[in-house]
């Protein structure tokens, strides 16, 4: 009965959330285009279905996601565990490479999963007619996640303002913009975005707010926050980086047959 009235209540507060959201298109749609509705009932019962797996999905995060982040980060950063059978200094960052791998593990893992990611990445494919490989592009942007991610939870271990690595990872993603190959560019910035959707930010979320009350002498509200950020900026960098590097190889393979040809 419990679960059913936190559901009950959640499920309401969606409907609240996505009604304004149906009225938009349902008044462009009869006022703007003065055309009826397609496949009306079809409409009705996957509306139904998107506000019921929302209410499920904000359950869950309250549930499951938000505290396996916290609990994860707490175990990891546990002076006992850190120290096994000696002593450790909790000042230092080396004393967290725990951390740093879970944090870079766990930005991989939920990036791979991230739906928004597949879908981007099935577009790709479809409108570049296979040549970007889908797994090649979640790859990419895994790895990039992963890194900004790692970054960021040694970023609150040290306590290092945020600003300075978002300065100069945005100075490297315009460098980049005006080297990297044209045809990347507005996909390597849209990867940065559906990367903090559903799966990720609360995961991500969840660690950096764990580990900021766990690492003495932080603030969560100062440094809990901050690595959904880094979870955005280096896929741009990622996926940029790889086309840089992908277009230098073309250009190598290209130059050596240029020479045996010569010869």
């Amino acid at each position: 009965m419990t679960f059913l009235s936190e559901f009950g209540l959640v499920f309401l507060g969606t409907i609240r959330d996505v009604l304004p959201i149906v009225l938009l298109i349902v008044s462009f749609q009869l006022v703007v285009l003065r055309q009826p509705i397609p496949n009306l009932r079809r409409l009705i019962i996957g509306g139904v279905y998107v506000i019921a797996g929302l209410a499920l999905f904000l359950i869950g995060l309250e549930k499951a996601l938000f505290p396996v982040g916290k609990i994860m980060a707490a175990q990891l950063s546990d002076p006992e565990f850190l120290a096994g059978d000696g002593t450790v200094d909790l000042t230092s960052w080396t004393t967290y490479g725990w951390i740093y791998l879970f944090a870079a593990l766990i930005g991989f893992s939920t990036t791979i999963a991230e739906p928004s990611l597949l879908a981007v990445a099935l577009k790709v494919k479809e409108v570049s007619r296979g040549a970007i490989s889908p797994w090649g592009l979640r790859i990419t942007v895994a790895i990039g996640v992963a890194v900004g991610i790692a970054l960021g939870a040694f970023r609150i271990v040290t306590g290092t303002p945020l600003y300075l690595y978002i300065l100069a990872g945005y100075i490297v993603v315009i460098v980049q913009t005006f080297v990297a190959p044209r045809d990347i560019i507005a996909l390597a910035y849209d990867s940065g975005g559906v990367t903090t959707s559903t799966v990720t930010v609360p995961l991500v979320a969840a660690l950096g707010l764990g580990l900021s009350q766990a690492v003495p002498g932080r603030n969560p509200l100062l440094d809990g926050f901050g690595l959904i950020a880094f979870a955005s900026l280096f896929p741009i960098i990622a996926v940029m980086g790889y086309a840089q590097i992908t277009q230098w190889l073309a250009f190598r393979r290209v130059e050596k047959r240029l020479k045996g040809d010569n010869r």
